[in-house]
């Protein structure tokens, strides 16, 4: 994923077993029960997130799986691949040749889970209302390209854009459009608490204990129509508050599955362990992980302090120190497997230099060492997070550059006091929304990016991403987004440190665990079922 420019195809959705690892005799959900599925993702009520599985204001990738399986979207993903297929529409296509005009035609008879029927204006009252509602830290920037949403005929909706966007498509097969009904959702405010009225695969049951989601059930929805054929009747999620616990329930026969999050030393040792129950799958992967900086707070202000921050880093050895090679340095926003993929920080930085970071700093009248506070979230990137963020503050700070401190935060504090502000350089993640360089660069720039950062660029955000969006042809957009990721490079609004991989561990049992994961890293628990 680094060095040089590279373009592969996306096979994030094809998990290849690299492994098989020890486990117990005991399996979840005999005699055809429920597929088990243990998560460490942790759902919960808080002021700045009140409604954990309302689409206006989701926006991780733990809360769009449960999304995912239980709303419809006019497309969404295929079982592999990038190109969206129809789900809740039976057709979809474009009315002009500018990317303007996007025209979807309903499949008929769809019902939401409760039996109310499902139309246009159901499909239009739910974009509307997120973009209404515009929840800070929520998906609404997906749909702001949108000028107006029509609906000429009970089953037919017509998208009317403000400028072209050939990744429309894409956008509206994220849980950002999924679709609601509009008698059992407020226009113009976020309901409380886990409801969820969906016409998805799955309907959605939950178990509460102070404010926080213990127990969810995917039941099959029986009058679901779409892309999607479920190969399970039921998926049960299970919470753990680590990855060991969850680990030893998956060896026990408690759970089926795992994928989020497994830490770096049980893929190792999955790896080194040898038996015939339970199975280490290992694919590419699309999510990164980078430094966030507040371009107005006066540590990070000048660029030389992020250049300098930057011709520091030592990937190769965050990757080897902190993650045991479970992932791979990233020179990019834009991750290797995706188009357009340039090294630009290789390009520009070459390897770590504390002289050369010397120099910038020199050049852009920064006394040394430089204080930062490095912050990070404790409880929603892995176990690894903070063992990471102490082996980049001795890179920075044995550097003679800095003086760094680290600050750990829960992820409740964490987001909205980082999209707030308050944080000078923050460690962040992101899995993409849909796989397309468009989402590796237009949510961290111009005024509606993800991470309400001030930072702009008119020639990216007026001239680059534009452009792009012209290309139907995706391979013809790629010359843009390799100017913006040289631009991104010098600028240093954020700092990419590494692109992960994939894991999922299953019981030998299980089938379809190669298919569990998307080409969006998303799950795909109808994938899931027992046998040989």
């Amino acid at each position: 994923m680094n060095r040089k420019t590279l373009v592969l195809p996306t096979v994030a959705a094809l998990l290849a077993p690299v492994l098989v690892a020890c486990g117990g005799s005991g399996g979840a959900g005999k005699g055809g029960g429920a597929i088990v599925i243990g998560t460490t993702d942790r759902f919960e009520e808080t002021t700045d997130a009140p409604a954990p599985f309302d689409p206006a204001a989701a926006y991780d990738i733990g809360a769009w799986n449960v999304l995912h399986s239980t709303f419809q979207t006019l497309l969404r993903l295929p079982r592999s691949g990038t190109s969206p297929v129809a789900d809740a529409a039976s057709k979809c296509s474009w009315s002009d040749r500018k990317n303007e005009q996007f025209r979807c035609t309903l499949r008929s008879g769809l019902k939401f889970s409760n039996g109310h029927a499902l139309t246009s204006e159901d499909v239009k009252f739910s974009i509307d209302r997120a973009r209404a509602i515009n929840f800070e830290n929520g998906p609404v920037s997906l749909l702001s390209n949108i000028d107006r949403v029509e609906t000429p005929g009970e089953l037919e909706v017509v998208f009317q854009l403000k400028t072209p966007d050939a990744t429309f498509p894409q956008k509206i097969a994220t849980p950002a459009a999924a679709i609601v009904d509009s008698e059992s959702y407020d226009k113009n405010k976020l309901d409380n608490g886990f409801k969820v009225v969906g016409s998805g695969p799955y309907t959605l049951q939950t178990e509460e204990k102070d404010g926080r989601v213990v127990k969810a059930v995917l039941n099959r929805n029986k009058s679901y129509q779409g892309a999607v054929e479920s190969q399970n009747d039921k998926v049960e999620m299970r919470f753990y508050d680590d990855a060991r616990s969850m680990e030893k329930a998956l060896k026990s026969g408690d759970i089926d599955i795992m994928n989020r999050t497994l830490s770096p030393d049980q893929v190792s040792r999955l790896r080194g362990e040898a038996s015939k129950d339970v199975k280490l799958l290992e694919a590419p992967g699309q999510e990164i992980s980078y430094l966030a900086f507040n371009t107005d707070d006066p540590a990070v202000k000048n660029k030389a302090v992020r250049q300098a921050m930057a011709q520091v880093v030592d990937r190769p050895a965050l990757a080897r120190d902190s993650y045991d090679r479970t992932n791979d340095p990233l020179y990019s926003l834009v991750p290797m497997g995706i188009t357009g993929h340039q090294n630009s920080f290789s390009n520009k930085y070459g390897d770590p230099s504390a002289e050369k970071a010397r120099g910038i700093l020199r050049a852009g009248n920064v006394s040394t060492p430089v204080p930062l506070t490095l912050t990070y979230t404790t409880d929603h990137y892995g176990e690894a997070t903070e063992k990471s963020f102490k082996t980049l503050q001795k890179q920075l700070n044995d550097s003679g550059l800095f003086s760094v401190k680290l600050q750990g935060k829960e992820w409740s504090d964490f987001r909205p006091e980082a999209a707030a502000g308050k944080y000078a350089v923050y460690g962040m993640g992101w899995f993409p929304d849909f796989p397309d360089p468009d989402n590796f660069v237009a949510p961290f720039v111009g005024k509606d990016n993800f991470l309400r950062s001030p930072y702009r660029n008119n020639k990216i955000s007026n001239e680059l991403i534009p452009d792009s969006r012209e290309a139907a042809q995706r391979e013809a957009a790629a010359k843009y987004f390799q100017q913006a990721q040289d631009i991104v490079a010098d600028e240093v609004p954020v700092l990419p440190l590494w692109q992960g991989k994939q894991y999922v561990a299953a019981r030998e049992n299980v089938t379809g665990a190669e298919w569990a994961l998307n080409s969006a890293s998303e799950m795909q628990p109808w994938e899931l079922a027992r046998g040989v």
